[in-house]
């Protein structure tokens, strides 16, 4: 519950997103959201885990009282860890837990049951989330879908899903510092007093005004700029990156060098498109990859080498395999599925 922060029952938020509140509860609830601006960042970040909980609740087939047994026992585990990690300033993922459901159907107690799910896996996210803040850290994670988030300073940052970005409330120091874990795109408002300012793995880029791409994977960091120019460095090393230039560094890597940009299929988590020119189509598998949670392999040998163009905007993942085959109809390709992976052969 929230209440010793904003006076405000997460019990009367859950009535208020089932559309079953009173009309007083309503307007309650209301006013309370466009009292203050922490009200609403607040009221936002619950309805996007009750948004993530209504999809995984009606995929859902688990017993509701065994997950909330299991939950309860977890919950207990972790905040004893996470009253540990607060002492020491870490950010900590509030855990929405309603005091009473007596008054929710079964078909509603499934949907609590994955929304508390959902928040326990932003728990589990974040408190290992190691901060470079000191003070009121702020932190915005996603689990299955995207979300663009506007920063204090106007600057907007669009998170791919798994990923999460945290920062200093209100950027009060002379930098404006968010670190980040998973992928995301920056569109940063310029301000030379206030250089903006990206940690990931052991890299740190430094921008004025610009927007850029930073990925980390197992390790492995990406950074692509769109426009403008910003400045990664590591360890004592430093590079510059202008438009349409990107870095890939790995843990192994001695020596910073940045390569020309030559695809657009980064942008897919934002545009929901695919945009091919001459593209190798392993890299376009890759993608599909990425994007839809598949293992798709290239088996036929000839297929390695193969270019494909074209732009190809939110598409299942049939029609894409479908659309592949046809493009290399000469090829006579056949889709062999095997459990998750697929495979052209």
């Amino acid at each position: 519950m929230n209440a010793g922060l904003y006076n405000m029952s997460d019990d009367l938020l859950v009535k208020y997103l089932l559309g079953e509140a009173s009309a007083s509860e309503r307007k309650e609830v209301e006013t309370w959201i466009s009292a203050d601006t922490d009200h609403y960042r607040y009221y936002e970040n619950f309805k996007f885990i009750w948004d993530e909980s209504q999809q995984l609740a009606a995929r859902s087939t688990v017993n509701e009282n065994d997950a909330w047994k299991r939950f309860q026992q977890r919950i207990a585990e972790a905040e004893s860890d996470a009253d540990a990690d607060d002492e020491h300033g870490s950010p900590v993922m509030t855990v929405v837990k309603p005091e009473r459901i007596r008054w929710y159907e079964t078909r509603v107690a499934a949907s609590i049951i994955m929304l508390l799910g959902v928040a326990g896996l932003l728990f589990y996210i974040l408190v290992p989330f190691k901060s470079n803040h000191s003070g009121n850290a702020v932190v915005v994670a996603t689990t299955t879908a995207s979300k663009a988030e506007t920063l204090s300073d106007g600057s907007i940052v669009t998170l791919n899903k798994n990923s999460a970005i945290s920062f200093e409330k209100g950027f009060t120091d002379d930098k404006r510092v968010v670190s980040l874990k998973g992928e995301a795109f920056f569109q940063i408002q310029p301000d030379k007093s206030k250089p903006f300012i990206v940690t990931v793995n052991d890299v740190t880029i430094t921008v004025l005004g610009t927007s850029f791409n930073v990925k980390s994977i197992n390790g492995k960091t990406e950074v692509i700029v769109e426009s403008g120019m910003v400045k990664v460095d590591r360890a004592n090393q430093s590079v510059q990156l202008k438009q349409k230039e990107k870095l890939e560094i790995e843990k192994k890597d001695s020596v910073l060098e940045k390569v020309p940009v030559t695809d657009q299929l980064y942008k897919f988590y934002r545009t929901r498109e695919f945009v091919c020119d001459a593209t190798p189509l392993w890299k376009l598998v890759d993608a599909i990859n990425s994007a839809y949670g598949v293992n798709i392999v290239l088996e036929k040998p000839s297929l390695k080498n193969a270019t494909i163009s074209g732009e190809y905007y939110d598409l299942p993942l049939d029609d894409l395999l479908d659309l592949i085959v046809n493009t290399y109809n000469e090829e006579n390709i056949v889709i062999e599925r095997k459990d998750s992976l697929i495979i052209l052969k």
